[in-house]
């Protein structure tokens, strides 16, 4: 992974940090700094410091002693002929001398043994209930309390910069939650809403069309025609599982699944769904949501009668009625829970993100590896690749540097699969389509050929505007527009990127009960089976852009381009793909 220059400064100076020069002996005093802003991030303003006695909960990724153990035994898992993987916890284990160095700092600070807990077999340490004080010593730091301004939206705990220990630099990747601060309004992924009465005047306002002369909006039948699920009949229902993410008090509501279905899918009206509650995450279906009712509803009229679960997750931008700023981090609270359970779902889809340079580079690159670790548990991993293109708004660097185009994070992790936006019948790209480079990852060995391929066509266009050794992303796409949903017993369409992971991963889910149907392992991390007999099973797209930053973006070609990836899914095609593989027996539980 690579380190992103802009994101942190290599003095302490910007950064008010405790006075533990004079206050602490060698090698404690020697703090160096991890992770800093310039200053506070953009759209956040800060309300001072909390309130005395106020406590945190702390969060710190340990550095495995072997690097590439996980990546390499995830691209083994990743083949569907490949034997079965190894414990994932081995290939994360810290360095022997790591555990006694991180105690051994602890204990200087007083942090009592009945707080410290370990998990992810070892390679992280939570520390429960450390006073914010206490948290200010160990880490250098400043934490305040923060809102996004003009808003009424609950605070948060953050520092603005956090440094360790030179001496635990090398045994430490990152410390949560410190310097994030998430853009709350970029996370959804579906900025497109309207009554399916307004869809006649729609194009009047902006640019969209229709799926073809025949239908105006998008429905189920739609999708299971064009991407060819329909004759599809799930058969290993009984150990198969989808799961559904949901954040930012988003919940889905039975009522208008029902509704859905007996709209759309009657043979499917009897679906349902499991919720799981995560770290406070409420559930009040007479409160529905656009967002989850959206994403439930296409992911089980693809996938029905595939058992469902939606994962409900409070943290990151949640607090109490007493204005208590938030302490946990809603990716890392969803991802510890799921990595924790005995069994995780095959399929996981989620449509939300942040642009990629809004978080410090080693938590992108922490919470990364995390999602390698549920790639080699069995699960794939979907996410929505952004709705601004290139970028929103004139994207210009702070340091003076020009445009850079802006990627979105998860998406631009190299272990999930990224999913762009297409439209209309034959498919063309969705102008709003999230693709690009990244700027934190490198490009990942299942691009060595597709993404220097798009790049020779490129030529020098855009030239400084991205980084051309960065992931590549989306990796797949699937319609994004005008989807018909019901929400709070009123019909709607909506559009976006938020509508093409939950296609992608029903389609997914089906793939993945063909799988266990057939006496095989789940299909796990999608990436390398996808760029290589995988593209087989795909609809390269070749027309349409996706502008953004001011320009006209990148431009769908034959073969991946970073608007639409490798093009849409065709089920029945991606099937054989799987059918003439050589036959295993592995189908353990993950």
């Amino acid at each position: 992974m690579r380190f992103h220059q802009l994101s942190v400064l290599p003095v302490l100076a910007a950064v008010p940090f405790a006075d533990s020069e004079t206050a602490l002996p060698p090698p404690w005093h020697d703090i160096r700094v991890k992770h800093t802003w310039n200053v506070v991030p953009p759209n956040w303003e800060a309300l001072g410091y909390p309130p005395n006695g106020t406590t945190i909960d702390l969060h710190v990724a340990l550095k495995p002693h072997h690097e590439n153990a996980l990546v390499d035994a995830l691209y083994n898992v990743s083949d569907p002929r490949s034997p079965k993987q190894e414990q994932v916890a081995q290939l994360v284990a810290p360095h022997p001398d790591t555990l006694d160095l991180i105690n051994s700092w602890l204990r200087h600070h007083s942090v009592p043994s009945s707080s410290i807990s370990t998990t992810h077999g070892g390679s992280w340490l939570k520390l429960t209930g450390i006073p914010v004080s206490q948290a200010n010593e160990l880490l250098g730091a400043s934490y305040q309390v923060y809102r996004r301004i003009g808003t009424n939206d609950s605070t948060i705990l953050r520092t603005v910069g956090y440094g360790l220990p030179s001496v635990l630099h090398s045994h430490v990747q990152t410390v949560i939650p410190t310097t994030y601060f998430a853009s709350t309004g970029a996370l959804r992924q579906t900025p497109r809403r309207r009554t399916v009465g307004e869809t006649a005047n729609m194009a009047t306002r902006e640019r969209v069309t229709t799926l073809s002369s025949r239908v105006d909006h998008v429905r189920p039948s739609v999708l299971r025609s064009l991407y060819r699920t329909a004759e599809y009949v799930p058969a290993a229902t009984d150990r198969n599982v989808l799961g559904v993410t949901g954040y930012l008090d988003s919940y889905p509501s039975p009522a208008d699944l029902r509704a859905f279905m007996s709209e759309c899918r009657e043979d499917a009206i009897g679906a349902t769904f499991e919720v799981v509650q995560i770290n406070g995450g409420g559930y009040d279906p007479s409160q529905p949501e656009a967002e989850a009712n959206l994403n439930l509803q296409y992911t089980e009229a693809i996938a029905f009668p595939t058992p469902h679960i939606f994962y409900s997750t409070g943290g990151g931008v949640s607090a109490d009625d007493e204005n208590e700023p938030a302490s946990d981090d809603m990716w890392l609270q969803w991802i510890n829970y799921v990595l924790n359970s005995e069994n995780v779902p095959q399929t996981i889809s989620t449509s939300y993100g942040d642009p990629e340079t809004n978080l410090p580079w080693e938590y992108a690159d922490t919470l990364c590896d995390l999602f390698a670790r549920l790639g080699a548990r069995g699960a794939s991993v979907i996410f929505s690749s952004g709705n601004d293109g290139v970028g929103k708004g004139d994207c210009l660097a702070e340091d003076g540097s020009g445009v850079h185009f802006v990627s979105t994070f998860p998406a631009s992790c190299p272990f999930v699969t990224s999913v762009g936006g297409t439209m209309d019948i034959p498919e063309s790209a969705a102008p709003f389509s999230g693709g690009g480079f990244s700027y934190y990852f490198s490009r990942p060995r299942y691009q060595s050929v597709a993404v220097p391929a798009f790049l020779r066509q490129l030529g020098d266009k855009y030239d400084g505007f991205y980084d051309a050794e960065g992931r590549g992303i989306p990796d797949i796409s699937a319609q994004a527009f005008n989807f018909f949903i019901i929400d709070d017993s009123v019909s709607f369409l909506m559009g976006g990127t938020s509508c093409a992971a939950p296609t992608v991963a029903g389609i997914i889910s089906l793939l993945n009960d063909y799988q266990l149907s057939i006496g095989r392992r789940p299909l796990g991390f999608l990436n390398p089976w996808l760029y290589g007999i995988g593209i087989n099973g795909l609809n390269d797209i070749t027309s349409g852009s996706n502008p953004g930053c001011g320009t006209d973006g990148f431009t769908a070609v034959v073969g991946w381009d970073p608007v639409t990836g490798l093009g849409t899914p065709d089920f029945l095609r991606l099937q054989n793909t799987l059918a003439s593989l050589p036959s295993t027996s592995d189908t353990s539980d993950t």
